[in-house]
């Protein structure tokens, strides 16, 4: 797996994230607009049906959206954490297309689509693969991919049959005044 774990260290936003701490997030790449990360599922993130609960797919691509909406740097006049601003989701929608099981590695994809003003449009792909068998995301500091919605994302690795896309989660963003 990734070098890089949850850390305030990585990303001011992850300082005291308890829920992607428990959900075992790790942190591939970080830009501009841009975020990786990655988790394995484990039998606690699982429905009565034996597959991902929903709710984790959801919360393991909204925390792929918050690393993209807040640089981790903000230069002056940015919006992020430590400016007196954040950014945080004013909606979002999500379609599951497929399954995901126990021990499947996840990985979310977030890239900025658009941002006007205080509004941003976000756009975050999770893929499924066997921890075994499954290609795995570029090392963490590779450059970060923009990616075509259900196409699999350039920094990771080109073992594509292993890959599965399971859920296309589409962010709206507002930046605020933090409280």
């Amino acid at each position: 797996m990734a070098e890089l774990t949850i850390s305030g260290d990585i990303h001011p936003i992850l300082k005291d994230d308890y829920a992607s701490e428990w959900m075992g997030i790790e942190v591939v790449a970080l830009a501009d607009g841009h975020a990786t990360i990655r988790m394995t599922l484990r039998q606690e993130m699982l429905n009565g049906f034996g597959m991902a609960h929903g709710g984790m797919i959801f919360a393991f691509g909204d925390t792929a959206f918050a690393l993209a909406c807040n640089p981790a740097n903000p230069k002056p006049g940015e919006a992020g954490p430590g400016t007196g601003t954040i950014t945080v989701a004013s909606g979002v929608d999500i379609n599951f297309l497929k399954p995901a099981f126990r021990g499947q590695v996840l990985t979310a994809v977030a890239n900025r689509r658009a941002s006007t003003g205080r509004s941003g449009l976000y756009d975050v792909q999770i893929y499924a693969a066997d921890p075994v068998t499954g290609a795995q995301p570029a090392p963490a500091g590779s450059a970060p991919a923009a990616t075509i919605p259900g196409e699999l994302p350039s920094d990771i690795a080109t073992d594509a049959p292993t890959w599965e896309l399971v859920a296309e989660f589409r962010g709206r963003s507002r930046t605020i005044s933090k409280k």
